[in-house]
């Protein structure tokens, strides 16, 4: 007996058993081997004998028979015919052209048309297509206006075959395209686009009932990303409702759709929409969208869920950016011959700023008004319904609090109403309206600002920095002209204020006039300093071609009153005004003055003749005045006591140079 039990081993064996299993294992692989060696030997062979065999005039009518079942339509073959079984089997067909029934022009050339065939059943003499590869295809795709296309019968044929149960239910397992080039028309819009160097990648559903397309394009100078999948094929082709995945991704815009669609009487579609650019301008440009005016209109995102019905999308729980600002709200949009966008939106915080930088009244660097062209082409292309709110609001240096705006476009006209905006302290109302006649822009505004701080209202929206106080302002005004500076010529309107508790500054008319009225020839070097403060303010002006015409101005202050007469030329944007500042004391002061200048820095004097009047010593000299000989020295001594001569203009200011040519060109 061996060890533990074991029986002994009888004494001449080999002690080896490790070595005696890999032989025989070994031994049983070759053993295997010989037969599948063998059984693809005589696949070979058999392939071999198919190849020599093989009627190849049957194979090329099967492989015509099966695209045409397939796609529903008819192979016309021009050129060579190339066939191949080892070591691929594929038939090659050179210069196509495929055509539905019906049609006299193929809807789809190609140079080179390649069926890839299947190994077993082609050892069985069945000839079946396992995938396509066209070559440098050329689609034509056209529109007609009842929406039809060229490639109806395709997609009828397609979705007969494919039906659960349908006779002669064949299909292929992929279509590649490469190289190819697509050519749309629209006979009901005259549209055309074309897309080039087309490379996708079709993955038929010869199993499951999905459908999916990958691939890149180049459409209008840019290279784009594209995916579209349907859940059901069939049901999609049908009209019946099948969900839907489409991803397009290209420099200047990225979009996405995830939901669902059908086709029953017009296309549906319902899902979750998302759009990304770096440039909104940008992105417009390139799908051909009408571009609005210079300045804004960046980066640009959105997300919503989005209703499609026909050439209408209904877009509810928005979530749009623009240029840093985010709104949510609903929007819809229509392209119905023309192109429509209606939006309610609200936000926390709005700057409207990039929109307007580049829109300037003035001349950089000048008094004169801006003579570039309005640029009107935006407002002929859209029509546009939007009501915006935000809780702040801001428009270049204007800062609004909670603010209620309206904006419509239509046929060429704009209109926009302020229900209600938060701005210099107090509440403003309004409307705003262009009208476009050719490159002239018809312009109507009227606005009414309430309990407002006075000194930065007229300093942002007149260029006036010499008011303070509050008070209400109305204005009502209407122009024509194709610049900012022909719209200041046409002027017409007119406008009022009303303030208290503020201040003139510029010079102080109780001193003033308390000088003066001890010593009336003191000189006036000194009229320019000092503010005068004033508890009412009355301001009413009447706008004609450009002019404005004080109908009312009344200034009544704690220890003196001014009333002033004249008119203001907006074009010049300069002061030809009178008035009479008089002290609110027993004595009853009265000083008129002259404003002459232009609005940024005017010149206030006392009239001479009246100073001259008051002083006993040289009243005698206006005598003097009608004698011609004498009249020009004693004017000029006059001017020099009361300082109130003209200041002459800068050589280098535009303001007298610019009046002279403006009433040239005009």
């Amino acid at each position: 007996m061996g060890r533990a039990g074991f029986p002994a081993r009888p004494s001449g064996s080999n002690d080896q058993p490790d070595q005696d299993m890999p032989l025989t294992m070994a031994q049983g692989m070759k053993r295997l081997g010989t037969p599948i060696a063998a059984l693809l030997g005589v696949a070979l062979i058999a392939l071999i004998a198919t190849s020599w065999l093989i009627n190849r005039d049957a194979l090329r009518k099967a492989v015509e028979a099966q695209i045409r079942d397939v796609t529903g339509l008819e192979l016309n073959v021009a050129g060579a015919i190339d066939i191949s079984l080892l070591p691929a089997s594929y038939i090659s067909f050179h210069d196509v052209g495929l055509k539905g029934g019906g049609t006299s022009d193929p809807a789809l050339r190609v140079d080179v048309l390649t069926a890839n065939l299947r190994l077993l059943p082609l050892l069985l003499q069945r000839f079946e297509i396992a995938d396509l590869t066209l070559l440098r295809p050329r689609i034509h795709v056209s529109l007609r206006p009842d929406g039809e296309s060229n490639w109806t019968p395709f997609i009828q044929t397609i979705a007969r075959t494919m039906k659960p149960g349908a006779e002669n239910q064949v299909s292929f397992s992929e279509i590649r395209i490469q190289d190819g080039v697509l050519n749309y028309e629209d006979a009901a819009t005259h549209a055309t686009e074309q897309f080039d160097d087309i490379d996708l990648s079709l993955a038929w559903p010869s199993i499951s009932r999905s459908f999916a397309a990958t691939g890149q394009f180049d459409w209008r100078g840019e290279r784009v990303d594209g995916s579209i999948s349907f859940a059901d094929f069939v049901a999609a082709l049908s009209g019946d409702r099948s969900g839907l995945k489409a991803r397009i991704a290209s420099a200047p815009l990225k979009l996405a759709f995830d939901g669902s669609v059908a086709n029953r009487t017009s296309p549906m579609m319902e899902g979750t929409l998302t759009i990304d650019s770096p440039s909104l301008r940008n992105a417009l440009r390139w799908t051909g969208q009408p571009q609005p005016a210079s300045g804004g209109f960046g980066r640009f995102a959105l997300k919503a869920r989005a209703n499609v019905v026909g050439a209408s999308i209904a877009l509810t729980n928005v979530n749009v950016e623009l240029d840093g600002n985010a709104a949510e709200g609903v929007m819809t949009y229509a392209n119905n011959g023309r192109q429509t966008l209606q939006a309610t939106l609200a936000a926390d915080t709005l700057d409207f700023t990039p929109y307007i930088s580049t829109f300037r009244l003035l001349a950089s660097g000048a008094r004169d008004w801006n003579r570039q062209l309005f640029d009107l082409n935006g407002l002929s292309t859209t029509d546009l319904d939007m009501r915006l709110s935000a809780a702040r609001l801001t428009v270049g240096p204007s800062k609004l609090g909670r603010t209620a705006i309206g904006a419509s476009l239509r046929n060429g006209t704009l209109a926009l109403s302020v229900g209600e905006a938060q701005i210099y302290g107090g509440i403003a109302k309004g409307s705003f309206g262009i009208a476009r006649a050719d490159t002239v822009a018809d312009i109507k505004a009227q606005f009414q600002f309430t309990d407002v701080d006075l000194q930065a209202c007229a300093s942002e929206l007149f260029g006036l920095n010499k008011l303070s106080g509050r008070g209400n302002i109305n204005v009502s005004l209407v122009a024509s002209g194709s610049s900012p500076f022909g719209l200041v010529q046409s002027l017409d309107g007119s406008a009022t204020v009303t303030g208290h508790d503020g201040a003139i500054s510029g010079f102080n008319a109780e001193q003033l006039l308390k000088r003066l009225e001890r010593r009336p020839l003191s000189g006036g070097g000194n009229f320019r300093n000092g503010s005068t403060p004033y508890d009412n303010l009355t301001i009413a002006v009447k706008f004609s071609d450009g002019v404005a015409t004080a109908e009312d101005i009344r200034v009544e202050g704690p220890a003196a009153k001014i009333t002033m007469t004249g008119t203001a030329s907006v074009p010049t944007r300069e002061y030809d005004m009178k008035g009479v500042a008089s002290l609110n004391s027993a004595s009853g002061f009265e000083l008129p003055f002259v404003v002459q200048g232009p609005w940024d820095d005017p010149l206030i004097f006392p009239d001479p003749e009246s100073l001259i009047r008051r002083s006993p010593a040289s009243a005698p000299l206006l005598d003097m005045l009608k004698d011609r000989k004498a009249g020009d020295a004693v004017r000029s001594a006059i001017e020099r006591i009361t300082g109130g001569g003209k200041r002459p203009a800068p050589a280098d200011s535009p303001t007298a140079e610019n009046a002279k040519e403006n009433a040239k060109s005009n």
